[in-house]
């Protein structure tokens, strides 16, 4: 519970997500929902609609359904695509799928779109979106191999099978956009709205 103002709830399993609100001072509850994002995927895929679409529609249906659960509480809902010329990754399933992942996205300029949504009361009151430009540079199929090995399946957790954080810059020749965006959550819009509503010193 945040000292200031309202409880703050993460309704969300990622741990990356809980450690940047933690390391960012925030006192957080996590409480992941049980959504069925592989079904709303296909539905938007179906209908041709946009990543950004997909995603706002999957941070909110997580914020709401969580906000039902902690009455006077923020509840901070939040989801990440990763789109090539139109194709949704998501993350890899095993080893084999991160490979295939990477040497899709080898050489080539993705969008990570990240969007953050909250609710209180069963009621959306605010959300952002933002989105990244990674290009990936041509690397070998040594790096790859070595990559890989070093990583294991930690690149099983993040969309894309990088950790930009780590080794995963090796991996890049340029980015432009947020790099809290980029590890999947839009930090510093949400921080100025929890110090608008008194969950943080101003």
């Amino acid at each position: 519970m945040s000292p200031l103002g309202p409880p703050i709830i993460l309704a969300s399993g990622s741990k990356t997500r809980l450690a940047l609100l933690e390391q960012a001072g925030l006192i957080v509850d996590a409480d992941p929902p049980a959504v069925d994002e592989q079904e709303m995927k296909a539905a938007f895929q179906a209908e041709k609609a946009p990543a950004e679409a997909c995603a706002e529609a999957l941070a909110e249906l997580k914020a709401m359904r969580v906000s039902q659960r902690h009455p006077g509480a923020l509840v901070i809902g939040a989801d990440q695509m990763l789109d090539l010329g139109g194709v949704w990754f998501d993350k890899p399933a095993d080893l084999d799928h991160a490979r295939a992942h990477l040497m899709a996205l080898r050489g080539r300029t993705h969008q990570l779109v990240t969007v953050a949504v909250v609710a209180r009361n069963g009621s959306r009151i605010w959300h952002t979106i933002d989105t990244a430009r990674l290009t990936m540079r041509p690397f070998s199929d040594g790096f790859l191999d070595e990559y890989l090995r070093r990583l294991g399946p930690a690149v099983l957790s993040s969309v894309g099978a990088y950790q930009l954080e780590g080794l995963g810059a090796q991996l890049f020749d340029r980015i432009d956009g947020d790099f809290f965006t980029i590890l999947g959550l839009p930090l510093l819009p949400l921080l100025g709205f929890l110090r608008d509503h008194g969950a943080l010193a101003r």
